[in-house]
Formats: structure tokens, sequence, C-alpha cells
């Protein structure tokens, strides 16, 4: 890829992977109308570490004190309880599904600009919903509550649903506010991606050639500059404002995908390679 493609495409990662609207979905469609082919799609996996980056930059003192009260505080023994319960699934259905999502679900961008338009109604919906509020801090989630959230989050192996959207929107209907919900997510967001990256690592390493690394290295970094941005202003604009405006820019997005794909005529992904 050209260097302003691998920016682009960076730049859309760290800016959407903590917003409800699918960083996937979005790199995805992209690739699509650009006629980007990535070999195994590994590029938009592993520059996804650059993201995992910005939220251990923003939240590290944070994490440092739950680390230091592990040994002797409940509370951040049953966070730290919760977020793992809540990867679970994930990790499970991941690695088991691997082969399926890469070859199949993410090379059909039909499928991915439907699933942005079906989410934007539904976030709109749930945003809308006057829901029995239960949980103000993403520390006091119980861990039944976490794992519930944790299977909600699979949903988001489709790409175009959005891990955050998936998150989000099952924290709210399970009892959480806004603000803990979205935080919650940022927190699950770190094994999950870490996770991902490494599986996707190890899967690919064979295939990945001196210019697929160099593309990936800057794509990590315009991610990690991206993604710092949106998480330390995101919580206060969804306090204030919810996700309204989340869900009206998935279903434009998606439907001008759709559009766009059926006046082309171009509805197909890459050529899969066994």
């Amino acid at each position: 890829m050209p260097i302003w493609e691998v920016i682009l495409l960076g730049l859309i990662e760290g800016l959407t992977e903590f917003l409800p609207v699918s960083s996937t979905g979005h790199l995805l469609l992209t690739e699509h109308f650009l006629g980007v082919c990535t070999p195994g799609k590994t590029f938009e996996v592993l520059i996804q570490l650059g993201a995992i980056l910005a939220i251990l930059s923003v939240y590290s003192v944070k994490l440092t004190r739950i680390a230091t009260a592990l040994p002797y505080d409940p509370r951040a023994r049953r966070f730290v309880l919760s977020v793992l319960l809540a990867f679970l699934p994930a990790a499970v259905i991941g690695a088991a599904g691997h082969s399926f999502i890469k070859s199949v679900l993410f090379e059909t961008p039909m499928l991915i600009a439907v699933m942005l338009v079906v989410g934007g109604v539904v976030l709109l919906f749930v945003d809308r919903m006057q829901l029995n509020v239960r949980y103000t801090n993403a520390m006091d989630f119980p861990p039944a509550l976490a794992f519930k959230i944790g299977v909600l989050q699979c949903l988001a192996m489709i790409p175009g649903v959005s891990r955050s959207g998936a998150t989000i929107v099952g924290a709210m209907l399970l009892g959480s506010d806004k603000r803990s919900a979205a935080e919650f997510s940022f927190f699950l967001a770190m094994p999950t991606m870490a996770g991902a990256f490494a599986y996707d690592l190890y899967k690919n390493w064979s295939i990945l050639q001196t210019g697929d690394i160099a593309n990936i290295a800057l794509g990590f970094v315009t991610a990690f500059i991206a993604a710092v941005f949106v998480v330390r202003y995101l919580l206060d604009y969804v306090s204030r404002h919810g996700f309204a405006l989340f869900g009206w820019w998935r279903i434009i997005v998606g439907t001008a995908a759709i559009v766009a794909m059926l006046a082309l005529g171009n509805t197909s992904g890459c050529p899969v390679v066994p």
C-alpha cells in the first residue's frame, strides 16, 4: 500500500476502535473501495496494538492502582476477575472460528454494510430507552454481569457489529449507565484485542513480508495517536450526549456503502487464498 493509504487506515482504526461504530467494518469497507487486499487481513488486526497501547497510556495510573491493590482489596480482585470472565467467550469463539471469520465474514462487504445499518438502528433505540440503572461504576460490575457482557461481545465477530457497540449496548441493557458501559468496554478491549493480536500474529507470521511489517508499524503509530484522542474525550461526551450521533453515523455510512456497491456492481471481497 502507498503510505497515504496506510496512514488513512491507521487513522480510521484509531478514531473508531473505541466508538460503537465498528472499526473493523470501517477498515474493511475503506479497503474494499480502495481496492486494497492485505495478506490474510492481518494488517487490520495487528494495527489494533496501537489502540491497545493508547488505552494503557491513558489509563496507566488507574491500572497501576488496581494492580497494586490486588493483594489486599477484594473490589480490585473482583474487577479483574470480571474482566477476565468477560474476555473468555471471545477467546474461545475467536480461536475456534478464526478461519471462517477471516476468510468469509471479512470478505463479505455487503454483510458489513448491512450490519452497520442494523447496529445503528439498535444503538439509537437503546440510547432512547428508559432503562433501570443499577451500576454507575465499571469497577462494581459483578462477575456474572461481566460474563454476560462478554457473551454479547462475541456478536462483534461479525464485522460491522462493533466490539465496543456490542459491549456498551449489552451493559446498558443489563443495568449500567452510559459512562460505566463505555468504560467497561475500554477495559475489556485490553485482553480481547491483545489476544486477537497475538493469535493473528501467530497464525500469519509466515506470510508477512518486510513491506507488510513496515506498513503495520506505520499503521500502529497512527492508530495509537488517534486512539489516545478518542479515549481521553469519549466518556465525557457520552455522559452528556449519549450514543445517538454514532447510531446515525453507522446508518449513513452503511447505507452509502450499500448504494455505492450496488451502483458499481462490486459486492465481492478480495479473493480468498486457500
